[in-house]
């Protein structure tokens, strides 16, 4: 039954991915995407009525943002996929532990004094969100570790909380000195795939996807965390220094891709608890398809961002929340009717 679950979850990605490049204040027709595809990647002759407005459009334009989008959503989701077993928390993701809070930081200081790396150039920012994230979650994972030897889940929550809420608290103080910056900042914030290429996309796939690949090898500690920490020892797993690693993992995903695309929420929450649903609680199959429904939506939330009030573009985080908010209240009260 998965099989078929799996093959129509494949053939739904790929239908979206292709609306995703279709759609716009240009729609552009299904051959004329496989054609450029085809021109581009196996240099099969263009069609002459493709003009080079409309190959730039598909090639330069649309392709490299629906590849960002449906990768930043696939690890955000395989991210909060990770958290949710590790920490086993359902309304767990790396947030949770500060990521976008120093992501935010750390972009907020490059944009406020305008610090240009010579040799990154543009990539100054992404490098100073992604560094700063992960030395939040670092920082805090540390702190509760030192706190609490046994790294109980609950101290590792409220480490994070204390963390993001610190660093939350720096961001404002940032914005007040500088409010001609703030607007710039604020914007960041809420998220968007606008102005991405193919420079985007060749940085942030690659990783993405070694990362993500990295996280299928742990998928059997995960089963055994989702049972809790005595049910990993007395399977042999070394439950503090497999949190260590998967903390790190789903913080490196999440980092990456809000350094890339500004802070996007509730991905990571939703996807998985779909995916869980759908499929059952294996996680050699939660991550893959995780990264594939995160994906899809992602390309989803971005169409509707740019396309609903086009010429005008929404933030993608606006898009996210609505959809969600009331899936996190959904969760959090179904969690507690049960309970």
């Amino acid at each position: 039954m998965n099989k078929i679950k799996i093959i129509f979850a494949l053939i739904g990605s790929f239908i979206i991915c292709i609306l995703g490049i279709a759609i716009g204040s240009v729609i552009i027709p299904f051959n004329d995407i496989i054609m450029v595809i085809g021109n581009k990647i196996f240099g099969v002759a263009k069609n002459a009525n493709i003009d080079t407005v409309t190959l730039s459009i598909i090639w330069d334009m649309r392709i490299p943002r629906v590849i960002i989008a449906f990768a930043v959503g696939a690890a955000l989701s395989v991210s909060g996929a990770i958290m949710q077993s590790t920490l086993k928390n359902p309304l767990a993701s790396s947030y949770t532990l500060g990521v976008s809070s120093g992501a935010a930081f750390g972009a907020g200081i490059v944009i406020m004094t305008g610090i240009t790396l010579p040799v990154l150039g543009f990539l100054t920012l992404p490098l100073a969100g992604f560094i700063s994230g992960m030395l939040t979650v670092l920082g805090a994972v540390a702190f509760a570790a030192s706190m609490d030897k046994n790294m109980d889940t609950n101290t590792i929550i409220l480490s994070g909380m204390v963390f993001s809420l610190f660093v939350n608290a720096m961001l404002t103080l940032m914005s007040a000195l500088k409010k001609e910056d703030a607007q710039r900042l604020i914007m960041w914030q809420m998220g968007s795939f606008s102005q991405k290429t193919w420079i985007h996309v060749m940085i942030f796939l690659p990783i993405a996807i070694i990362l993500i690949f990295i996280t299928l090898f742990y998928t059997s500690e995960l089963d055994l965390l989702t049972f809790g920490e005595e049910h990993a020892k007395a399977a042999g797993v070394d439950a503090n220094k497999v949190k260590w690693i998967l903390l790190g993992l789903s913080s490196a995903l999440t980092g990456c891709a809000v350094s890339f695309s500004g802070v996007i929420g509730f991905v990571d929450l939703v996807a998985p608890h779909v995916v869980r649903k759908l499929f059952g609680s294996n996680h050699r199959i939660v991550i893959p398809i995780s990264a594939l429904f995160g994906g899809s939506f992602m390309v989803i939330a971005d169409l509707i961002a740019r396309t609903i009030l086009s010429p005008s573009e929404l933030p993608v985080g606006a898009v996210t929340a609505l959809v969600g908010a009331p899936f996190f209240g959904y969760v959090y009260f179904s969690g507690r009717k049960r309970r």
